[in-house]
C-alpha cells in the first residue's frame, strides 16, 4: 500500500471517533489520518495516539488507503460533492452511514471504487464492539482480510448479507443504549433497597458485563442459563416474576423492531 496513510477517518463523531480509538489502540504503528469541520474531535484523537494526524480533507482522500465514511446518512451528497473529484482509483470506502446501500455509496463516489459497508457500535472503543460488514465486488479478499485483521482488536467483526444489515444493527448497534437503559434501572433498584450509587451501577455493569461473556463462552441458551440461577422458591424466580409482569421481553422485542422499522423508514425514497 503505497500510501502516507492506511486509514483516513472522515469524521470523528461519536462512531467515527471510537472505530478511529479501536484502529489506533489496535494498530499503534498505523499511520491514520483523521478529519473533521470540528478539528477538536479530531485534534483529540490526535493527542491520544501518536500514529494520528489532523489533515484537511482534500490530503486525507489522495493519501488514504481506507477512507472512513463517518457523516450522517443525509450529509453525505454534500460531503461527496467535494470528495468525489478527490478519489484515486485505488480507494476503498469503508461507509458507516445507517441505512445507507453499497450502491448508494457507489452512485456517489462516481466511479467504480471498491466499498466495504459496515455497522458498528459504540464499544468498539473499549475492544467489546460489533462490526457487521459486506462489500462490493470490486472489493478483493485481500482487502477485507487486512480490514478485519485492522480492526480485529475493536471486538466481534461478522460479515453478513448487506439484505440483513439493517435488522442485525437494530441488535448490535442500538442494543448499548437499550443495554445501558438497563444497567441504569438495575442500578436505581439497588439505590432503592440501600445501596449507594456508585456501588450499584458498578455492581450492574459487571454483571451484564460477564453473564453476556458466559452466553458466548458456554455457547447455552439463555433461557436454561437464567433456569440454572433460578432456585425454586427463591430469590431470583421472584425478581424474574416481576420482570414477567412488568413485560421486559415484550419491552426488549418492540424496541429492536421500533428500531429497525425506524430505519427502513429513514431510507431514500427510489
Amino acid at each position: 500500500m503505497n500510501k502516507k496513510y492506511t486509514f483516513g477517518f472522515i469524521g470523528c463523531g461519536n462512531m467515527g471517533g471510537a472505530l478511529a480509538t479501536a484502529a489506533a489502540g489496535g494498530n499503534p504503528e498505523m499511520p491514520i489520518a483523521v478529519y473533521d469541520p470540528m478539528t477538536e474531535k479530531a485534534q483529540a484523537l490526535a493527542d491520544a495516539f501518536e500514529g494520528v494526524r489532523v489533515t484537511a480533507l482534500d490530503e486525507l482522500a489522495k493519501n488514504s488507503r481506507y477512507l472512513w465514511i463517518g457523516v450522517k446518512p443525509q450529509m453525505l451528497p454534500t460531503l461527496f460533492a467535494q470528495l468525489a473529484p478527490l478519489l484515486p482509483e485505488d480507494a476503498i470506502l469503508v461507509s458507516m452511514a445507517a441505512g445507507t446501500a453499497i450502491a448508494a455509496i457507489e452512485a456517489l463516489a462516481g466511479k467504480p471504487l471498491p466499498v466495504i459497508r459496515i455497522m458498528p457500535n459504540i464499544p468498539v472503543a473499549v475492544g467489546k464492539g460489533v462490526i457487521l460488514y459486506d462489500a462490493n465486488d470490486q472489493t478483493t479478499e485481500a482487502d477485507l482480510s487486512f480490514f478485519a485483521s485492522a480492526m480485529s482488536g475493536a471486538g466481534l467483526l461478522d460479515r453478513i448479507e448487506e439484505s440483513k444489515i439493517d435488522a442485525a444493527s437494530a441488535i448490535s448497534g442500538c442494543g448499548p443504549a437499550f443495554a445501558y437503559l438497563f444497567i441504569e434501572a438495575l442500578a436505581d433498584g439497588g439505590v432503592a433497597c440501600g445501596l449507594p450509587r456508585a456501588k450499584a451501577q458498578a455492581y450492574a455493569a459487571a454483571m451484564l458485563s460477564g453473564s453476556a461473556e458466559q452466553v458466548t463462552a458456554s455457547g447455552r441458551h439463555p433461557g436454561a442459563l437464567k433456569d440454572a440461577v433460578c432456585s425454586p422458591g427463591g430469590t431470583t424466580i421472584a425478581g424474574v416474576r416481576a420482570l414477567e409482569e412488568g413485560g421486559l421481553r415484550a419491552a426488549a422485542m418492540n424496541a429492536v423492531i421500533a428500531a429497525y422499522e425506524k430505519t427502513l423508514a429513514l431510507k431514500p425514497k427510489e
